[in-house]
């Protein structure tokens, strides 16, 4: 059956992440393999002639790793839309500690992202001021839209991966901008690492378009799709910093691509928990340097 001009149709896929895997397996092997909706589902194709050859290759994968694929078609579960509505809260929780911004209130005083003490070694101030925000109108926007991006780069990269990705475009960002802003620019607020998730987002978007769409045709679609986002949630309001919205969606972006290159699928528990473990103890031993 002749799916495109001296292409196969090798298999049908229900979803396209199943079928995106498969092209993967088979980019492994040396075969370079097309992903195209159907109504059907999502079909993939192959050269004419590799097609035997890819057709023993997706069998023993699809035969080893049969529980696998078979979690893939199942509904997604709730743990990663829990898991981002969990740093909504914390959030929400921190500000009723911490208050609206006051510089003479000691968790601004030592925790703001203070651009020249930040230039001058002080790098845990670009991990504190993510946790800190002017008012409830700022932590509330910023609860609402951290549980949907925090929620989607949950979602594929796992908790753990995720929530130390998104982190530290947070804290990259914020440390670019204080680089090129300098004192005495200071700022507070989640929307950093927010933003950062947003373009690991459109990171793993590319990441993945290139792997499945023939040249990568239309791979810078998500990015896009993200700088559209960026430039209508990050800029409105006297108070945006513009800067760290975008060095932490460009940040985000590089991140995503890697690790949509460097993790096809998420890693196992045993690394997620490492990772979001760290991710959790740098935002701790930050705050316990910036109180001392």
């Amino acid at each position: 059956m002749i799916y495109r001009e001296r292409e196969i149709l090798l298999r049908i896929a229900p979803g396209r992440k199943v079928a995106e895997e498969w092209a993967l397996v088979l980019a492994t092997q040396g075969i370079s393999a097309s992903v195209r909706r159907t109504q059907e589902g999502f079909a993939l194709g192959v050269p004419v002639g590799d097609a035997e050859r890819a057709a023993t290759a997706l069998f023993r994968y699809v035969r080893e790793n049969r529980g696998e694929v078979q979690e893939e078609h199942a509904p997604a579960g709730s743990g990663h839309l829990l898991a981002g509505l969990a740093v909504s809260v914390a959030l929400l929780v921190l500000f009723l500690v911490t208050g609206s911004r006051n510089p003479a209130v000691l968790w601004f005083e030592r925790g703001s992202a203070d651009a020249g003490r930040i230039v001058n070694g002080d790098l845990w101030l670009t991990v504190t001021a993510l946790t800190l925000h002017t008012d409830v109108l700022h932590v509330l926007g910023n609860a609402i839209m951290g549980a949907i991006f925090l929620s989607a780069s949950f979602r594929l990269l796992g908790v753990g991966l995720g929530g130390a990705l998104i982190l530290l475009a947070g804290a990259g960002g914020n440390f670019v901008n204080a680089l090129l802003q300098s004192a005495p620019h200071n700022s507070v607020g989640a929307s950093t690492a927010l933003f950062g998730a947003l373009g690991i987002l459109g990171g793993l978007g590319v990441a993945r378009r290139r792997r499945t769409e023939a040249g990568g045709r239309r791979a810078w679609v998500p990015f896009a799709a993200g700088l559209a986002l960026l430039a209508w949630l990050g800029t409105a309001g006297p108070r945006v910093d513009l800067g760290a919205h975008l060095f932490g969606f460009l940040l985000g972006c590089v991140l995503g691509l890697f690790a949509g290159i460097a993790f096809p699928r998420p890693p196992g528990a045993r690394l997620q928990w490492t990772l979001g473990i760290a991710a959790l103890a740098t935002v701790f031993y930050s705050w316990v340097v910036a109180l001392r």
